[in-house]
């Protein structure tokens, strides 16, 4: 079966084509939900969750775009409403003084992918959703405004100490001592 007919099957309620549809993408998603989880365990449920969500909405895909642009922005929404839901418990009150830059960009070449995303993982939550947002899926802070319901300048804040944060994390695993990195 193919995709089109697996999206067909599925708004039927057939089971093995939910199965196939899993299949196909749940690695896919699983990577979009490690950088909106602080954990694997969080990632996992909140893939579990955004499956859910796909096949309570696969009704709303009209097929005019690609299957796999709708099934990622429904599991961006999934995580968006999950912090949504959990900002309230979030606190965020550091002023810590940071180091602006790192000097040398081939640092940053030398992280794994795995250890960036624990990095990012490990930003607190507002932060960690704003970077996700502007530097991995490419929105503007006006957008970003409008999904999380909080001003544009506190956007802008957020995404610069989500990179204060990386970069010091970035410091520390590299014993750096406030070297510039090249943006």
């Amino acid at each position: 079966m193919n995709l089109s007919d697996i999206v067909k099957a599925c708004k039927k309620g057939n089971r093995k084509a939910q199965e196939q549809l899993y299949k196909t993408f749940a690695s896919k998603m699983y990577a979009v939900c490690l950088y909106y989880s602080k954990d694997k365990d969080d990632a996992e449920d909140l893939l579990h969750n955004g499956f859910i969500k796909v096949f309570q909405k696969i009704e709303q895909f009209k097929g005019d775009g690609p299957f796999e642009a709708w099934i990622r922005r429904v599991f961006m929404n999934t995580a968006l409403e999950l912090y949504r839901k959990k900002r309230v418990l979030y606190s965020i009150n550091e002023d810590i003084d940071y180091p602006e830059y790192i000097e040398d960009a081939d640092v940053v070449s030398q992280l794994g992918t795995d250890e960036l995303i624990k990095m990012i993982q490990e930003l607190p939550p507002a932060y960690q959703m704003v970077f996700n947002l502007y530097a991995i899926e490419g929105y503007s802070h006006k957008e970003i405004s409008k999904m999380l319901d909080i001003a544009e300048g506190t956007s802008k804040s957020n995404l610069a100490r989500a990179r204060m944060n990386l970069q010091k994390k970035v410091m520390n695993q590299f014993n750096l001592s406030g070297r510039k990195l090249h943006e």
